[in-house]
């Protein structure tokens, strides 16, 4: 039995190693630290707008696990790409608003740097949600068709 686990735990290793190596790796291990420190400026100045940085870390780290454990091929009853994709969406419309409400207000400087930085999430959340587009990514391949002069 130690054995296999012991067999088992570099093949989890490099899976994940791997996966932090990619594109979708790197930018949602990137969403996850940067709503950590937004969440810590938050944290500082006012609690009233924690919640946002909260819900997208968790849903920035639940995507990063998925996609790490390769679930997204066995769990089949979930559209994973356009949930990812509707999920940057909507990040990057709340990270406006809460940033431009945040910087209007002028509180002190710590509530202005979680503006900036949700300024700066919500460009890494549209880029995210650019590559991620599910539409974007599908390849059309030309239809056969008959020859003009009918079967040969």
């Amino acid at each position: 039995m130690a054995d296999s686990e012991r067999l088992s735990a570099p093949g989890c290793w490099a899976a994940c190693t791997n996966f932090s190596r990619t594109r979708k790796g790197i930018l949602l291990f990137a969403e996850i630290i940067l709503c950590l420190v937004i969440l810590i400026c938050f944290g500082a100045s006012t609690s009233g707008y924690s919640f946002l940085s909260v819900i997208e870390m968790i849903f920035a780290a639940i995507f990063f696990v998925v996609y790490m454990c390769d679930l997204h091929t066995k769990i089949q009853f979930i559209n994973w790409p356009w949930s990812d994709f509707f999920r940057t969406l909507v990040a990057v419309i709340l990270y406006l608003i809460t940033s431009i409400v945040v910087l209007v207000e002028r509180g002190n400087h710590s509530k202005i740097v979680a503006g900036v930085l949700g300024l700066i999430a919500a460009c890494l959340f549209g880029y995210d949600a650019y590559i991620t587009f599910p539409l974007r990514q599908q390849r059309h391949t030309a239809a056969p068709t008959d020859p003009a002069d009918g079967p040969v």
